[in-house]
């Protein structure tokens, strides 16, 4: 069989069209968990499930109990179904002793069996025999992270999948306060489809007030306010933070403020983007755009530069290198001094 997409595996789940062999790995354990949770729930009603299920862990298993259970016929049931979830902690799954008992039952899986293997935050060694035979006679899934310009298109077409609509604006926010992780990006999205009415789109307001971000103070307006060089807002904006640091910490600030400024070394590099370039860099929204032109108007490309050297000290800085007694706050608000006023880098490294 071939590799399969997470859309095409779905369809024929919904189909009832069930594989022998599952094989779902990859970085992104999102698709991993849902088709798993969709065979466990679906491929035979919930009163054959006590004789007929079984969910097994890597780290409690072997090789051989896993294929036991697989070679079990269904007790008055169509089907039988084996999910290995952390498939990944199988001590003995890629060992060469193991290999022959899997091929022989690759080749020859039992018809009413399912057999999931759920492993995750990696993939098997493409070079190795159990990944080509996996490849060749199981249904095999390889979920891979998405990219930075990825998120946003793909959370829009997750809304739309709930027969609803979300802002630019809100797409914006969540793609860059959350990023990839898309278990915790469809949780946050279901938790503000619950408090829209109907007809109501996910707006800016809505994720400000649900996913716990300041309408006013907030790593958005912070990086907003740099764009604008707007010093007044910007010490706002840090002071808030210094009054609230549990609901304020400083790595994922650092990350966004970081992503941004990289992608703005990116744009001086190319020199007149188009839109295609802005993006191929994630910013697929105008006022997006607006805010990266200006930035390239307010910082030269050897500021920008200067500037992520500058978040890569405060980085070190927020784990405790070189920071003295510095709290999380006067780091921050070091950085953002340092940002808006071109002091030579050489004045502060050396």
């Amino acid at each position: 069989m071939p590799n399969f997409s997470p859309d095409e595996i779905l369809k024929q789940l919904q189909q009832r069209q069930f594989a022998p062999i599952y094989f779902l790995q990859g970085e992104e354990p999102y698709y991993i968990d849902l088709i798993a949770d969709i065979i466990e729930k679906s491929v035979m009603p919930e009163h054959e499930r006590g004789f007929n299920q079984v969910v097994l862990y890597g780290k409690d298993v072997d090789t051989a109990t896993i294929l036991g259970q697989a070679r079990r016929f269904p007790m008055m049931a169509e089907r039988s179904v084996v999910i290995v979830k952390e498939a990944q902690s199988v001590a003995d799954l890629e060992r060469e002793s193991s290999y022959p008992f899997f091929e022989a039952y690759l080749k020859n899986p039992l018809a009413s069996t399912v057999l999931v293997f759920c492993y995750k935050h990696k993939t098997l060694d493409g070079r190795k025999a159990l990944a080509k035979a996996m490849t060749k006679h199981a249904a095999v899934l390889t979920s891979k992270k998405l990219y930075d310009n990825q998120v946003a298109p793909w959370l829009t077409s997750y809304v739309r999948s709930k027969q609803q609509q979300i802002a630019p604006q809100a797409v914006a926010m969540l793609s860059e306060y959350i990023g990839p992780d898309l278990g915790r990006l469809t949780n946050e999205i279901d938790k503000l489809l619950l408090n829209v009415k109907p007809g109501q789109a996910i707006d800016e307001d809505l994720v400000q007030r649900l996913v716990g971000i300041s309408k006013d103070y907030n790593i958005f307006e912070l990086q907003r306010a740099l764009v604008q060089r707007d010093v007044l807002k910007a010490n706002r904006i840090l002071h808030y933070f210094e009054a609230n640091p549990k609901a304020n910490p400083i790595i994922p600030n650092l990350t966004l403020l970081f992503g941004f400024f990289t992608k703005l070394l990116v744009l001086h590099k190319i020199g007149t983007p188009s839109d295609a370039d802005f993006k191929k860099l994630g910013m697929v929204n105008s006022f997006q755009q607006k805010d990266a032109q200006l930035a390239m108007r307010n910082y030269s490309f050897q500021r920008t530069r200067d500037i992520i050297h500058l978040l890569r000290r405060a980085d070190a800085q927020s784990k405790g290198i070189e920071s003295g007694s510095m709290t999380e706050g006067e780091i921050l608000r070091e950085l953002v001094f340092l940002m808006l006023h071109p002091v030579p880098l050489s004045a502060i490294v050396g």
